[in-house]
This record gives C-alpha cells, sequence and structure tokens, in this order.
C-alpha cells in the first residue's frame, strides 16, 4: 500500500474511533516513520471551549514512568547508583522501617532499585485508594512520601520482592524519592534539567510541579476519570509524581522517543538493559512483557506475529507511546480517558501497526 493510502487509512480509522464513541471526548495521534514515508500528527473531538488540537499538551499518566526510568538510568551511567542496589542506601530509616513485612517476614531491605523498575518490589498499589479519598474529600493531600508511608500502614505487600509482579506507582514514588536523594534537588527539577531540556522539549512540564521552558499557545487537554476532569482533583499532582505527571505536546514525546532510540540520552548498552532485563506481566496484561518503565509486546504465533513486535510506554488513560521496529514507526497518542486504557492498545496494534505493515 502507498503511503498516503496507509496514512489516510490511519487517520481515518482514529477520527471514526473517537467521533463513534462517546467516552473519548479529546483524543490525539501522531504517528512518525521515514521507511513507510509516513508523517501524521492529529487531533479530534473537543477540548473544552475548542476543538482539540494537534499541539495541545497532553498529561500521558504511566507514559511518565519510562521518563523516570530514564533518569535512573542516567544517574546509573553517572555511576551515582546501580541498578542492584539496595533501596536502604538511598532511603532513610523512618521511610524503610517496616516498609515490606509479607506474611511476618520484613523484607525491606531485599528490594532492590531494579524491583522498583520492574514492578517487582512486591509492595501494594496506593494510586487509586488514595485517587478515591481524594474525590471523596476535596481537602485530602498527601505528598508523595506521606504516600508510601500510608501504604505501609494500611496495605499489605503481594509478594516477597522479586516473586511477582505487581504494578503499583508505589514503586515510581520510591524511584523519584531515590532521585531526591542522590541530587538534592525536587524530582521535577531533574527531570528539566536531565531530559526535558538537554533534548529541547520547551514545551512539557510536570503537571502540579513545574511550568515549561515555553508556555503552548493552546491549553493542556482534559483528562477523564469517571467524567471527573482528572488534572483538576485537588492534590492529585502529589500522587502523580514520578509515577505519570509529565505532560507535553506529543511532538515533544517524539523528541524523546528518537532520543532514546539513537542513543542521545542514554547509551545503547543501558537501553539494552531496560529493555532485556524484563518480567512477565501478571493478568490481565498477558501480551506483554516489562523492564524498566518499558512494556514489551509478547510474539505469539498467528495471534501477535513477530512483525508486531513493538515497544514503548503505556498510561491507564489511554495513552501510548511506542516504537515499531519492523516498519521504524514512533506512534504515540492518546485518548484522555482512564475506561480507555485496553481499547488504545488495541486500536494502536490493530489500526495503527497492522496498517503500516501493508
Amino acid at each position: 500500500m502507498k503511503a498516503a493510502a496507509i496514512q489516510s487509512k490511519i487517520e481515518s480509522s482514529f477520527r471514526k474511533q473517537v467521533q463513534n464513541d462517546p467516552k473519548a471526548r479529546n483524543a490525539y495521534l501522531l504517528v512518525q516513520s521515514d521507511k513507510c514515508k509516513v508523517d501524521l500528527n492529529i487531533a479530534e473531538g473537543q477540548s473544552g471551549d475548542i476543538p482539540a488540537n494537534p499541539k495541545q499538551p497532553n498529561h500521558m499518566a504511566s507514559v511518565g514512568k519510562l521518563f523516570t526510568a530514564t533518569l535512573i538510568s542516567i544517574l546509573y551511567e553517572q555511576e551515582q547508583l546501580d541498578f542492584d542496589d539496595r533501596i536502604g542506601k538511598y532511603l532513610d530509616a523512618s521511610l524503610m522501617d517496616k516498609l515490606h513485612v509479607y506474611k511476618g517476614q520484613d523484607y525491606s531491605d531485599e528490594i532492590r532499585i531494579k524491583h522498583l523498575l520492574k514492578q517487582t518490589s512486591g509492595l501494594n498499589d496506593v494510586f487509586y485508594d488514595l485517587l478515591k479519598k481524594m474525590l471523596e474529600d476535596p481537602t485530602f493531600e498527601i505528598t508523595p512520601r506521606e504516600a508510601v508511608i500510608w501504604g505501609k500502614e494500611h496495605l499489605k505487600p503481594v509478594a516477597p520482592p522479586g516473586k511477582k509482579h505487581f504494578y503499583t506507582d508505589t514503586n515510581y514514588y520510591l524511584l523519584g524519592l531515590i532521585v531526591e536523594n542522590i541530587t538534592g534537588q525536587p524530582f521535577h527539577e531533574v527531570m528539566h534539567e536531565r531530559i526535558f531540556k538537554p533534548l529541547g522539549m520547551s514545551h512539557a512540564y510536570l503537571h502540579g510541579f513545574s511550568t515549561p521552558e515555553e508556555e503552548s499557545d493552546y491549553p493542556t487537554a482534559g483528562l477523564y476519570f469517571e467524567d471527573n476532569d482528572f488534572r483538576s482533583i485537588e492534590g492529585v499532582h502529589q500522587i502523580d509524581y514520578a509515577g505519570g505527571s509529565v505532560t507535553a505536546p506529543l511532538e515533544d514525546y517524539l523528541i524523546f522517543m528518537k532520543a532514546l532510540l539513537n542513543a542521545t540520552i542514554i547509551k545503547k548498552a543501558t537501553l539494552d538493559i531496560m529493555l532485556h532485563d524484563d518480567v512477565k506481566m501478571g493478568f490481565p496484561m498477558m501480551g506483554f512483557d516489562y523492564g524498566y518503565g518499558i512494556w514489551k509486546t509478547k510474539t505469539i504465533p498467528v495471534l501477535m506475529p513477530k512483525k508486531y513486535a513493538c515497544w514503548g510506554g503505556v498510561g491507564a488513560t489511554g495513552a501510548f507511546m511506542f516504537y515499531h521496529p519492523a516498519t521504524e514507526s514512533y506512534i504515540i497518542g492518546t485518548f484522555n480517558d482512564f475506561a480507555y486504557r485496553a481499547k488504545a492498545l488495541q486500536f494502536m496494534i490493530k489500526k495503527v501497526i497492522k496498517a503500516l505493515l501493508q
């Protein structure tokens, strides 16, 4: 299929998906491939008082975990930490005290940085419990450190460290605190200094923590959780933090992905560790392996042929940021609703990648 026809097919599928689904109030899609000669950056729907515009910044939720993992990898290359280090080396005693007590045994000192990165620490997830409290009580506020402490006081770990994949923002709060303790700076400052500024991501910022180097001409797109604009929930940025507060236009996310792939921001050898030191994701994400903030599709004969293999980041808001090696394509987008996580990945694979392969 010719490039123009591929691009037209992807655009048509995207616009129909949004137009036919009331849950997709506003949605954004960028597909860039020199090999396929596809260069698409589009938006559909309504964002507040304006039609959705591709230049709007988007809060991509847990896609931000890949940025956090990359920050940790930068510190690894600078020999300020090792992936195999115990986290107690970088966190204070009061935070570490009884952090992980599973079936009466204290495993707190056995958690390593790589366990946090791969979501295998065995710690439980505080995010949705705290989000519920914020929705019930708009005056409720909590810092990332306090969120970790709340978790160890109210939730039980799910497994010993390294024994089970369990996806939790708690792990990435701890990574953010480790970044702060090593650098002596707030997490958002380190993100701007080590990633956004060097890469020229001038419109990128961390929601609730920082502002972009250059303000966008367009408002940040709406982001919805059970009909609430997620970004307007008081204090919610604190439980986003290093787990997913990166906000930027899709073009800035593209800059990041190209830098990651082309060894601009970290070395290829380090990216290889991030990609291949992975684990099988547990139910319901049976079709993916998980590395250092990276989701990788599992190839399954007939159901998921090798040509569909891709890797990147996923957000629970219907957000995705992937590289597809077979077509050398960058595929970045979001449907901006928590009800869209599974459907967004299906759309990316069945509508975008399938079209690129034709």
